[in-house]
């Protein structure tokens, strides 16, 4: 009898001793969700929160860029170059503003965003290095045309318009006030001439 009574006592004890290991877990963990802090960080702060142009411009194909500087310039393409730190407020203000320059010339420039903490310190930099273009401050937007000559260095949030005006000299294009603004036509008026024919 005294074998079943302790076989019954041991059981007892597992049991009890697997409720409260199953509690204190569930104790812990709730502990751990309560002490979280969420994300402070926002775009009228100087808090880093992740990429800029991902999360503030909402694109993601500028970072990394798909070519580099001296890339860029041995192909005699036109480029921009952005230089940002992800920590700044003016740079998570003008992520927008080179998205919207990449949306509109993306094809024909390369839009190179170049995060200033990836500038290595050197005394001399040679004119295909980002460094030898970068003046201390963020942001900071250098147009090249297609020779490399820099037809606009600017600093602070620099207006999508200045950098379209220089673009357009830089294509040959029109300028803004005597070009036909485009716009993209509804999906409905598409289907609808493709039903006429």
């Amino acid at each position: 009898m005294n074998s079943i009574k302790w076989l019954f006592l041991q059981t007892q004890i597992i049991t009890n001793w697997r409720r409260l290991v199953s509690k204190c877990l569930l104790l812990l963990v709730c502990l751990f969700f309560i002490s979280m802090q969420p994300a402070f960080a926002g775009i009228k702060d100087d808090r880093y929160d992740g990429n800029i142009f991902v999360i503030y411009a909402g694109n993601g194909s500028l970072v990394p860029s798909k070519e580099t500087l001296a890339q860029n310039l041995a192909q005699h393409k036109p480029a921009i170059v952005t230089f940002y730190v992800d920590d700044s407020r003016d740079c998570k203000q003008y992520a927008p503003v080179v998205s919207e320059v990449q949306a509109f010339y993306g094809r024909a420039a390369e839009v190179i965003p170049i995060g200033v903490d990836t500038i290595l310190a050197d005394k001399t930099y040679q004119p295909t290095e980002p460094g030898y273009y970068y003046s201390g401050s963020v942001p900071q937007v250098v147009v090249f045309d297609q020779s490399g000559k820099v037809v606009l260095n600017e600093k602070g949030q620099v207006p999508f318009e200045k950098i379209d005006d220089k673009l357009r000299e830089v294509f040959d294009l029109l300028p803004r006030t005597e070009s036909v603004e485009l716009k993209r036509r509804s999906p409905k008026q598409f289907s609808s001439q493709l039903e006429d024919q």
